[in-house]
């Protein structure tokens, strides 16, 4: 009876052990190659929001549109790097589209409406954020 137990006991532990091996040389659903880099550009990401607003905010446009606000530009530049999360990733679209539309000659006199407002907004969401 101890036998025939013994051998039982071995054919579970067996039985149990060998899925454990199949699996083991299963391939990962997503490399750890590429878990590094998601990790890499997400830790990069607020870096490159951040320097988009302080591109944004060396524009003479949008020096000139916060002196008309009285607001100061070395105080939004200081701003910058108190912004986090969604605070910073609004600004950071805003100043994305500002870049874009003044980039390429569109810096001339006539600003459009629209480049504007935004520039506006970018000067709001610092403001409202360091406040």
């Amino acid at each position: 009876m101890k036998t025939v137990r013994s051998f039982f006991i071995l054919f579970l532990v067996l039985i149990m052990m060998a899925p454990g091996r199949a699996f083991a040389a299963q391939q990962h659903i997503v490399s750890p190659s590429a878990i590094a880099a998601a990790t890499a550009d997400q830790a990069s990401a607020p870096d490159a929001d951040r320097a988009a607003i302080r591109a944004a905010l060396e524009k003479p446009e949008v020096r000139t549109a916060a002196a008309r606000l009285g607001v100061d530009v070395g105080r939004l530049d200081a701003a910058v790097n108190t912004l986090s999360g969604a605070d910073l990733e609004r600004a950071a679209s805003t100043a994305r589209q500002v870049n874009d539309q003044l980039v390429g000659g569109a810096s001339n006199v006539t600003i459009s409406t629209t480049t504007i407002i935004i520039i506006l907004l970018i000067i709001i969401l610092i403001v409202v954020a360091v406040d």
